[in-house]
């Protein structure tokens, strides 16, 4: 295992009883400090994959190890380095925050360290309600309290398994922020979501999972150069019906009642062809005011990787 991973998953697959087949030979090595996320439809297997790296769920073949101990052999020392947050609140609700967050430390073992859970529930905005009960929480604290359990053991590694679903676009972007100081910090992060934004804006490198396999894993910047595709916008002068046979050969159409003529083109290609463009345009006498260009989002991309055959 290369010293700079943390994670090592190796043809990992995952079939139920009912034959369904949840993973198929998924291999993906997750690096030490930092945050990958994973993007999949409902149903496309990243929470089956996270409970199998966790420990949750047996996989049908394959191994994984976490910080060279294998899940399964040594499953105690690799559930420690671990800290899971998931998808669902399920907490006593008459405990209360401290309590809660002390009886997670307790349960792997971990001596008591006030000063650790102290700074851990600042860092999830919820030391001033250490001694209230959890069910007089709003459900967005509810969600930090769980990444609060989660690091109660000080972790390594933690697994946010759709960590702001349900909560809103203000206290998501604060909970950004706590996620981001967790890896500056040194926790490795892996993350799945159904924001495509959460995504973009947090992740170092990006998973595609769909029907149970791992399509493709990119660097986030890199992703988007790859499979982006560029569009140039061109005011007109004057509006066109309908597109000059000369033009053919370009992808093109119009838009805005024929005021706009948009170009795509790929952003890898040897030649983009906007010179040509612009040339065919001159000699068709159809003059432009003003030009821009847009390139896909990865909301985008993500959708037209999906919709491909596997």
């Amino acid at each position: 295992m290369d010293p700079t991973d943390i994670v090592s998953i190796e043809n990992v697959s995952k079939t139920y009883a009912t034959g369904f087949e949840a993973l198929r030979n998924v291999n993906l090595r997750i690096r030490r400090g930092e945050i990958l996320s994973l993007l999949g439809p409902n149903g496309a297997g990243k929470t089956t994959l996270i409970n199998i790296v966790c420990g949750l769920v047996n996989a049908t073949k394959g191994s994984v190890t976490v910080d060279g101990h294998d899940i399964v052999r040594d499953y105690r020392a690799a559930r420690a380095l671990i800290g899971l947050v998931p998808q669902e609140l399920t907490t006593d609700s008459f405990e209360s925050v401290l309590g809660t967050v002390k009886f997670s430390r307790g349960l792997f073992g971990k001596s008591a360290n006030p000063a650790h859970l102290e700074r851990v529930l600042r860092d999830v905005w919820l030391w001033d309600r250490k001694d209230h009960e959890i069910r007089t929480l709003s459900g967005g604290m509810k969600r930090r309290l769980l990444i609060a359990k989660a690091l109660s053991h000080e972790p390594q590694i933690l697994f946010l398994d759709e960590p702001t679903a349900g909560v809103d676009v203000e206290l998501r972007k604060d909970m950004w922020e706590t996620v981001r100081a967790l890896r500056d910090s040194g926790v490795t992060i892996i993350l799945t979501t159904h924001y495509i934004e959460e995504a973009e804006q947090m992740a170092d490198r990006i998973g595609v999972i769909n029907h149970g396999e791992l399509i493709l894993v990119e660097e986030t910047t890199r992703l988007m150069r790859m499979l982006g595709k560029k569009q140039l916008t061109l005011e007109l002068h004057d509006p066109l019906s309908e597109l000059p046979d000369r033009l053919a050969g370009f992808s093109l159409e119009l838009a805005n009642g024929g005021s706009e003529l948009v170009f795509t083109y790929d952003t890898q290609a040897e030649r983009t062809g906007i010179t040509a463009l612009l040339d065919e345009l001159m000699e068709a006498n159809i003059g432009f005011k003003d030009l821009h260009t847009t390139q896909s989002s990865l909301e985008e991309i993500f959708v037209d990787l999906v919709k491909r055959p596997t």
